[in-house]
């Protein structure tokens, strides 16, 4: 496996930086959380005014006001959406928000737009957010939980809140937003004079006129037809470059996943619900959106498949259209063996993470236990209460209006494929992952060396900027990779490095199948830090308070410094948000002194004191690119949401991984958060919740201490001291509800806010090194 010391550091960081944002993002997307928004219209007939909005079809939005768990927003524009889950006729109708719609940057967490969707054909009430958040495990996908929606102050019903894919979640995972941006939309009628008629082609190649794309793509970009047309021709007639246009390791998860979990609504059947997005790179991603209908709520096959039943949902094939010629989505990449191949270890991977051990089941009554009293209270619920309790594993409804039960339909999946024989083939097996040396340093030579066996080809992934794709090369069982003996099943390969961070997986195949490490590359991937002697140390994107540059403007910063023990010359040097573009700012003839800190303000100000960058960085995220004068890349950093007045930077100072923190500006970077108790906390999860959220003015607070020793956790076998505490929104103490002694067990605690003011507070349990931080809002 790979050095425990590597994995350990993330580990730590990822610990580190989930612990702060969820203290500080109040997580609105939490899908533990229900939230709560009370919409005030003035004009009583608002119904009948969506319904106009909606039949025009130009997207107009009806204002009004929104408090958001106890926080007013003023000002926001409101509209139906939705296809087959609206109807004028119906009170509970999906709804699209916008927070910033008249006053600019008013936002939640970042979110400028809330998007809403009533529940329709899901009597469950699971299958979007569970869909979501197993999807968020193999590639960019938005967050999901439940709202409940009043209006004018009667109680319209719970919905599901989707993050909305915008330029806010294009930061965040793609850490730039300003490239081609599509989404798979089917407009009905014909098609424009001169352009192909009969059944549309998803993915298909129809010509050079970009009017013949108009009624399968919607742009969201300000341009970019001819690059979605250029992506189309080489995947239709040129499919031998195909990876230069499209990042096909995504697609391919998608498609697995797609077809795993019988998602019909879907471009594997259906030309609609994604969006595509050219990144950095110069490729397009495929981006799911609207699972509303995945695990066979769906149950249409396109393509002369017609309604399937049950047995056939289960008995989906895997390799479904792979020589349709209506689907070059599919057709283009799945015939192609190594693809295949590809594919069928992902959509293993998603099979023994979720479905096999049955995980999915678990968690899919986890989420119906946090929202059973609100859907027990939706007047508007469009199937009746026992429903929702049976259609986890049982059909409910008639006919071709029947919705399969989800382990109905899983289980057998599950065994299905699992007997397939497309998943009888013996893959490689990949352990004992290491580097040599150990701690590499900047511009130096690493070998890579992996323990595979049952393979016939082995290779290392590896990129130096996460913006980048990853290039393979070959590994060798030779004996010349400082690997020992040839043929003893020790690939090697080495590979020389310059002075930014070192990512990696590694890939074996056979004739039959292939295997990853890490199982989910190339979402994620191994890390080797490299610390050079120059490098950006801290930075901040949404400065409101902390610190004022020179003229007294809280603008963004990035920091720098020398790890070295000689002065540096930055004469020359560039500074860039854009990887491809180095040479956006050139430094003036400066210079950093030995263990000293550098400071550049990114705030497009040139010509105001100190040194100022002619870039802005964004809160959603971006990257920080620092450039020698013969434009090697010296050191960057890609990031992505950010929250107001936190720094990410390096800790250890000078070498370490980036983690959120307190700002240091200008000196040496300390480990954690000091707004809420004292310094970092490892973060555990105890099963934390409280219920009724919001709440007016008592609460239940749950919470669990294990018996069970963990990797990460050694329990708690004798009484140990546990300390419950209530917190407000600036991170001052409210009131000490624990602070004593207790054994292993479950444990419920009143928290009476009767002499506290509404708003937004957070309680957190602290066992040993560990601790647990919630959200609650207090409405009067």
């Amino acid at each position: 496996m790979e050095t425990k010391t590597t994995l350990l550091t993330i580990l730590l960081t990822a610990i580190l930086l989930s612990f702060s944002i969820n203290i500080y993002s109040q997580d609105f997307y939490d899908i533990n959380t229900v939230n709560t928004i009370d919409i005030s219209f003035s004009q009583s007939n608002w119904d009948h005014i969506l319904d106009s909005l909606y039949e025009a079809g130009n997207e107009d939005r009806l204002v009004g006001t929104a408090i958001i768990n106890g926080e007013q927003f003023d000002s926001v524009g409101i509209r139906y959406k939705g296809n087959s889950s609206y109807n004028p006729d119906r009170v509970k109708n999906p709804l699209n928000i916008k927070l910033d719609h008249i006053i600019e940057d008013q936002e939640l967490d970042g979110y400028g737009t809330l998007k809403l969707a009533n529940v329709f054909k899901d009597p469950s009430f699971v299958r979007e957010t569970l869909s979501y958040e197993i999807a968020g495990k193999y590639m960019p996908a938005s967050k999901a939980n439940h709202i409940n929606v009043y209006i004018n102050g009667d109680l319209i019903g719970l919905y599901t809140s989707v993050q909305s894919v915008d330029k806010f979640f294009l930061g965040n995972h793609f850490y730039s937003n300003d490239f081609a941006f599509f989404k798979g939309e089917i407009i009905p009628g014909p098609p424009p004079p001169g352009c192909p008629v009969g059944p549309p082609q998803i993915w298909g190649y129809l010509s050079e006129d970009e009017l013949c794309y108009y009624n399968y793509y919607e742009m969201k970009s300000d341009d970019g037809w001819a690059e979605l047309i250029g992506f189309l021709d080489i995947l239709n007639n040129n499919t031998s470059l195909v990876e230069d246009v499209l990042d096909v390791d995504r697609h391919l998860w998608m498609l697995a996943y797609d077809n795993l979990m019988v998602n019909l609504d879907a471009p594997i059947n259906f030309g609609h619900n994604y969006y595509l997005y050219k990144d950095g790179t110069g490729r397009f991603n495929p981006i799911m959106w609207d699972l509303n209908e995945n695990f066979g709520a769906f149950s249409m096959l396109l393509g002369g498949g017609g309604p399937l039943n049950v047995t056939q949902m289960q008995q989906l094939d895997p390799l479904l259209n792979i020589s349709h010629p209506g689907y070059p989505i599919i057709n283009k990449i799945l015939p192609d063996p190594t693809y295949r191949k590809i594919y069928i270890a992902h959509m293993k991977t998603i099979l023994e993470e979720n479905f096999t051990n049955g995980s999915y089941e678990t968690r899919a009554l986890e989420i119906q236990s946090i929202i059973d009293p609100y859907v027990q209270a939706d007047p508007n619920k469009f199937y009746t209460y026992n429903d929702f309790l049976s259609n986890i594993y049982n059909s409910v409804g008639g006919g071709q209006q029947a919705i399969v039960g989800i382990t109905q339909l899983m289980d057998a999946r599950v065994n299905y494929l699992n007997n397939h024989l497309l998943f009888q083939y013996t893959a490689p097996v990949i352990t004992n992952i290491t580097h040599t040396p150990t701690t590499v340093s900047a511009n130096s030579e690493v070998w890579f060396n992996a323990e595979v066996s049952n393979a016939n080809i082995v290779k290392l992934a590896y990129r130096f900027l996460q913006t980048n794709k990853f290039e393979k090369t070959e590994m060798y069982d030779d004996g010349n990779h400082n690997d020992g003996a040839a043929g003893d099943g020790v690939y090697g390969v080495l590979i020389s490095v310059g002075s930014t961070d070192v990512q990696y997986y590694i890939y074996a195949e056979n004739n039959d199948a292939v295997k990853f490490s890490p199982e989910r590359a190339e979402y994620e991937f191994y890390t080797i830090e490299v610390s050079g002697d120059l490098v950006i140390n801290e930075f901040m994107a949404d400065n409101d308070t902390v610190v004022p540059d020179p003229s007294g403007e809280y603008d963004d910063w990035v920091e720098f410094y020398n790890n070295s023990t000689n002065t540096i010359s930055l004469n020359g040097y560039y500074l860039s948000d854009e990887s491809s573009d180095l040479t956006q700012w050139v430094f003036p003839d400066t210079s950093i002194g030995a263990g000293e800190y550098l400071i550049v303000w990114a705030d497009k100000d040139e010509g105001q004191p100190g040194l100022h960058a002619n870039f802005k960085l964004s809160k959603s995220g971006e990257e920080i690119v620092l450039v020698a004068p013969d434009t090697t890349i010296v050191d960057e950093v890609v990031f992505g949401a950010q929250p107001t007045d936190l720094s990410t930077g390096r800790y250890p100072n000078g070498t370490g991984p980036f983690i959120l923190m307190d700002p240091t500006f200008a000196a040496e970077n300390v480990p954690g958060i000091t707004g809420i108790g004292e310094g970092s906390t490892f973060a555990k999860d105890f099963g934390l919740m409280n219920y009724p959220n919001p709440f007016n003015p008592t609460t239940k607070i749950k919470y669990t201490i294990p018996s069970v020793e963990t990797q990460d956790f050694v329990s708690q076998r004798r009484e140990s001291t546990i300390q419950l505490t209530v917190y407000d929104i600036l991170g001052n103490e409210a009131v000490t509800l624990v602070n004593q002694k207790q054994p292993p067990g479950e444990y419920e605690v009143e928290f009476d806010g009767g002499g506290l003011s509404s708003g937004i507070y957070y309680y957190r349990l602290r066992v040993g090194k560990h601790s647990q931080t919630k959200k609650m809002v207090l409405v009067r």
